[in-house]
């Protein structure tokens, strides 16, 4: 590649994360049915024109934003999940990783958090698409501790099933915390204790 063409390629991507940007800072205060694509360029200082070289329309924009938000969790949850570490210790990283994610990432969690069952098919598409990709993530790496050896393939799906759905409810959980002191520990305990459930259900759980 030239210096030339190194450059250029370098600018597109700035200017396709500055889109990024200036949708998830929009969507702040509505959502992405509502966005349009004047706002988001406007944003950036860029002809409309110039948003049709990154993105095919807000949709596709919006399906971007979808696996920045999650992309990078899912690496965080599994490595924790398939730790071959003593239960409480693992629980306690996995709540305190969910809770520092929202923490540092909030405007990308409440994108998804409103986003989800939101009026953009695509985005729901994607969404859930992302998910089951995590659930098969967590299934195959569950899979990999002893304690699971026994299980079928789809009972190791059924449990991979409840972990991100507890996470997705956790990190929404504590999207919503009330600014209050104690609030988000509340959260995280309440958390624990769920989880400390399904690790004691399972151990008592017959996968024949």
């Amino acid at each position: 590649m030239s210096h030339t063409s190194g450059v250029r390629q370098a600018q597109k991507q700035k200017t396709r994360q500055a889109l990024l940007d200036a949708g998830l800072q929009l969507l702040e205060e509505q959502s992405l049915s509502s966005l349009g694509l004047r706002e988001v360029t406007r944003l950036v200082g860029i002809a409309p024109a110039a948003f049709y070289r990154h993105f095919r329309d807000i949709s596709d924009l919006g399906v971007a934003l979808v696996q920045e938000s999650l992309g990078s969790l899912h690496a965080v949850i599994l490595e924790i999940l398939v730790e071959q570490d003593e239960t409480d210790g693992r629980i306690d990283r996995a709540v305190e990783a969910i809770a520092g994610y929202v923490r540092h990432r909030r405007p990308h969690m409440r994108f998804i958090a409103r986003e989800r069952y939101g009026g953009v098919k695509d985005v729901r598409v994607a969404i859930a698409a992302e998910l089951d990709r995590f659930v098969g993530e967590v299934a195959e790496g569950l899979a990999s501790r002893p304690e699971y050896g026994g299980w079928s393939a789809e009972d190791m799906r059924m449990l991979a099933e409840l972990h991100v759905d507890h996470m997705v409810s956790t990190a929404a959980a504590f999207l919503q915390a009330p600014d209050r002191p104690g609030a988000e520990e509340r959260i995280a305990r309440t958390a624990r204790t769920q989880l400390r459930l399904i690790s004691v259900g399972c151990r008592h759980w017959d996968s024949a």
